[in-house]
């Protein structure tokens, strides 16, 4: 019987491979999908004696995006079950009268939301009427809820996982199936590079990210990490539903 079966997408970088270290126990059973695989990481589930599984697949895609959900293999016997969707993108960064690129956004929307959808529909079909501890997580962000010029789409698509989010709780508050959509702070991540690399005609915020950057107010991917794994454990997870991980420092 595995201890933890946990799912976990954007593994491969950023916070996303911090998460998944941290989740690589003994008794755990781990599957991630992402772009590429982590050699690093399959070498520390062996070391760590924890069960690794690697599904290399771009969730901007519907289409493969939909055949890898579908073909998860999720067991029935697990004592608890962990989906963290934590996938997502910037991009297209863009002044609104300039969002015109329907590829961009489309792919943008299916990664940060149509993906999340689908695999929290099949995590919740595979573990339907288990008595085990059940828990979803997802990576939002203080820009669902708060507008940031240039972030049209990124501000639009992490508002509409919150939203997704409180509908999970609504649906499933019987069910013992428990939900946050958790904000992780500024993370000194890929993302944030990317982030000031910006065109500043695009993103007037610019010069305030470099700035963040610059006196060392990013937080450790690894740090948040260790928090958002420790904030998944409390008894009281997912009695908000829309939280943020600076609320527990």
């Amino acid at each position: 019987m595995t201890d933890t079966f946990a799912i976990l997408t954007g593994a491969s970088r950023g916070l996303g491979a911090a998460l998944a270290r941290g989740l690589l126990q003994p008794g755990t059973r781990l599957v991630t999908l992402a772009r590429r695989n982590d050699p690093e990481l399959a070498a520390l589930a062996r070391e760590r004696g924890a069960a690794l599984a690697e599904i290399q697949v771009d969730l901007s895609d519907p289409a493969a995006a939909t055949r890898a959900i579908q073909a998860l293999d999720i067991p029935r016997d697990a004592g608890r079950y962990l989906l963290i969707n934590n996938a997502g993108t910037v991009h297209p960064v863009a002044n609104t009268r300039a969002l015109d690129d329907a590829a961009a956004i489309g792919q943008a929307f299916t990664l940060n939301v149509t993906a999340v959808m689908l695999l929290t529909a099949r995590f919740l079909q595979a573990v339907d009427g288990l008595q085990a501890e059940r828990r979803i997580l997802n990576i939002s962000s203080g820009a669902g809820r708060n507008p940031n010029a240039g972030w049209g789409v990124y501000c639009a698509t992490k508002a509409a996982l919150d939203m997704y989010s409180r509908v999970l709780k609504a649906e499933h508050a019987d069910s013992g199936v428990r939900i946050v959509s958790l904000a992780p702070g500024i993370v000194d991540t890929d993302m944030q590079a990317n982030i000031r690399a910006s065109d500043p005609a695009a993103f007037p915020a610019l010069a305030r990210f470099q700035g963040f950057h610059s006196t060392g107010k990013l937080a450790s991917a690894t740090d948040v990490a260790a928090r958002m794994l420790a904030y998944l454990d409390r008894d009281d997870f997912g009695q908000t539903e829309l939280d943020d991980i600076r609320n527990y420092q």
